[in-house]
């Protein structure tokens, strides 16, 4: 036994050494890892920060619903990519073409995935809309069907009577107005009532007058259809829910989730409704011919969840943004003589006594530069929503690191002093003869519409209506503003896209008796 127990005791001593060794050289390690750590993140360059305040960051600047102009005012200080701390979360802002080119192109695999607000993701079904979807096949497959059944080339074709009978009811309508009141002419209004039924007829294969919603007890109107499917929705999206910058926070209630909620159960309802209405009368052997008939005959893969979307989703946009830019586009025409002359002229050497026609557009250059002009100048969707970085990676030159949020400031971009001499001008002649801007198909200097792998699908729609509505309204109207509008700060305001304050209001003089039809007078 004492030999053991000294033997015991002889290695104990052995170990105190290697012990103090293990931990000295543990010790050094750690140094080595930490100054590693430390040399490699000081090596690093992010892009300049905008200062703001503990644990809220830079969240009370932001207050305002306008955040893409206080993103373009940063830019001149900061330069054109920047970052934001967003209570816990860090966002990179981005305010020029060469750096969207970077997001949206050549680093896009590592910037696709969408950052959603708790408003927009429970407004675009999580995701389940072409417009916020993530990169991924689901997105590939909505996709698919949009283009191939309403946005793409034949099914365009297939619609251009329907687009001339909503510029006729346009023009009708405002012949009307003329003839039994005065010559003021709210033109939002009107181009809602004509813009909207033709979103419904595309879609739906017609305009009902109301809907019965079982969820409701009652008939819906048209007019609160409206409201439900497209101005419920622009104002929920903005709602800001503070959760979402500290989402360890998620758990306390707030008023503005119940808000979202309960516009997005009345537009489930609404739109579940009009859905049925199309399933009851395909059963009956009626169908339509229309977007929604080949939905449910030929995309049966879709959940349901996925075919409200769907079908929701080209009502707002073709309602909303066309409407946006033909409004912006009249206050310019209106409040510039010279420019509005000058179409005229045009349309008339191109069109003479006959009506403008979509075949005529390729001719009318001058207009052409106008709606670019107007889509630079007013874009309808100001900013990208915000995108995570999915790995750490190099945006013009600076680091950007692994879950921060890139955000792309599509006002931003298009009023860039670098790249547009006196930008806050609209200027059509800035474009006329500028063939390379193609609203973000090639060229970036101007994104309206977004651009790269995620271009807007509904691009040739959106610009034949939108200079077919123009070309139509300067053809049988000449339009001076009223002298309240004649003020040069004019405000707008941001939904989920950029409107004016106020609808513009216009004294429209005819040039003409009545409508022109398609041969000549």
């Amino acid at each position: 036994m004492p030999l053991f127990r000294n033997s015991f005791e002889g290695d104990a001593g052995l170990m105190k050494p290697l012990w103090w060794a293990v931990a000295v050289i543990s010790c050094l390690t750690a140094w080595i890892v930490a100054n590693l750590i430390k040399k490699n993140a000081s090596s690093k360059k992010f892009p300049p920060a905008v200062p703001g305040l503990p644990l809220v960051g830079n969240l009370l600047q932001l207050r305002e619903k306008k955040p893409h102009k206080t993103f373009t005012a940063w830019a001149e200080e900061y330069g054109p990519i920047y970052t934001l701390k967003m209570g816990v979360q860090k966002m990179v802002v981005i305010n020029s073409s060469e750096l969207a080119k970077e997001v949206m192109l050549t680093k896009y695999p590592s910037i696709s995935t969408r950052k959603m607000s708790k408003a927009l993701s429970i407004l675009t079904g999580g995701k389940t809309m072409v417009a916020t979807s993530d990169y991924c096949d689901l997105y590939r497959m909505l996709k698919k069907l949009l283009v191939q059944n309403l946005l793409g080339p034949t099914p365009q074709k297939a619609n251009q009577k329907l687009r001339e009978r909503t510029f006729n009811q346009l023009l009708d309508g405002i012949f009307d107005k003329l003839n039994n009141s005065s010559p003021i002419i709210d033109i939002r209004e009107h181009l809602k009532m004509s813009l909207f039924p033709f979103a419904m007829y595309q879609v739906l294969g017609r305009d009902p007058d109301s809907v019965f919603v079982k969820e409701m007890g009652r008939d819906v109107p048209r007019c609160e259809i409206f409201k439900a499917l497209v101005m419920d929705p622009l104002e929920a999206v903005i709602e800001v829910d503070w959760r979402d910058f500290f989402p360890f926070f998620s758990w306390v209630p707030n008023s503005v989730e119940a808000k979202i909620n309960a516009v997005h159960i009345k537009r489930k309802a609404i739109v579940s409704a009009l859905i049925d209405e199309q399933r009851q009368l395909l059963s009956k052997g009626k169908p339509l011919n229309c977007y929604l008939d080949i939905l449910l005959t030929e995309a049966t893969h879709l959940t349901e969840h996925q075919l409200l979307m769907i079908t929701w989703e080209p009502i707002i946009e073709s309602s909303d943004t066309t409407m946006i830019t033909i409004e912006w586009a009249m206050y310019e025409i209106a409040k510039n003589p010279v420019v509005q002359e000058r179409l005229f002229q045009e349309l008339n050497e191109v069109s003479g006594s006959k009506l403008v026609l979509e075949d005529d557009l390729p001719k009318l250059k001058y207009l052409t530069a106008l709606v670019k002009e107007t889509l630079r100048t007013y874009p309808p969707v100001s900013l990208i929503p915000p995108r995570h970085v999915d790995e750490d990676v190099q945006l013009g030159g600076f680091d950007v690191k692994k879950g921060w949020q890139v955000i792309i400031n599509v006002y931003g971009i298009n009023h860039n002093k670098e790249t547009w001499k006196e930008p806050e001008l609209w200027n059509p002649d800035r474009v006329l003869n500028d063939q390379s801007l193609d609203l973000g198909l090639q060229d970036y200097r101007a994104i309206p519409f977004g651009a790269g792998k995620r271009l807007c699908a509904g691009i040739s729609q959106a610009m034949c209506i939108i200079s077919m509505t123009i070309a139509h309204l300067v053809q049988h109207f000449e339009w001076r503003l009223l002298p309240e509008e004649q003020s040069t700060n004019v405000v707008d305001t941001v939904f989920l896209t950029t409107h004016r304050l106020y609808p513009l209001k216009a004294m429209a003089m005819p040039r003409i008796r009545s409508r022109l039809l398609s041969d000549k007078l």
